[in-house]
């Protein structure tokens, strides 16, 4: 099984991209505290890539903004490319399939489940036919 799910702050503003079929994916890191305390009595952060496709990734590209906090649930996923310098490189990152916005700023103020509760059905979220990454939408800028 496979099923990720994380609580953090975004890092910067969620990058809204379309593929040349109209498809939305958005792409954002996650900042995610760790649950115990380094040497210096602070708390350490992983930064965590995440990807969402569809109707999910136009409404929270439209609602999240750098250090917004939200909750993700999805998967893990793995990939590959090879750079401009031909050299290949590995991305592991989370593919969102829900979230809720635990503090979130918007017209009707409070938060709110961004997920199936508000309209969005889970196959909104999955990537198109045909697409094995996010890749697929600019070969030359992966992300």
């Amino acid at each position: 099984m496979n099923k990720v799910v994380l609580v953090g702050r975004l890092t910067k503003d969620p990058e809204l991209r379309y593929t040349q079929s109209n498809i939305a994916a958005a792409t954002f890191t996650l900042a995610v505290n760790r649950n115990y305390k380094n040497a210096n009595g602070g708390y350490d952060a992983d930064f965590i890539p995440v990807v969402v496709w569809r109707g999910l990734a136009e409404m929270l590209s439209k609602r999240l903004k750098k250090g917004s906090r939200v909750c993700i649930s999805g998967r893990i996923q793995t990939r590959s490319y090879d750079g401009n310098d031909g050299q290949k490189r590995y991305v592991t990152e989370v593919l969102a399939e829900d979230a809720t916005i635990i503090d979130w700023d918007g017209p009707q103020g409070g938060s709110g489940n961004a997920g199936a509760g508000n309209g969005f059905a889970n196959d909104m979220n999955v990537p198109p036919a045909g697409f094995t990454s996010i890749d697929d939408i600019d070969d030359e800028v992966p992300f």
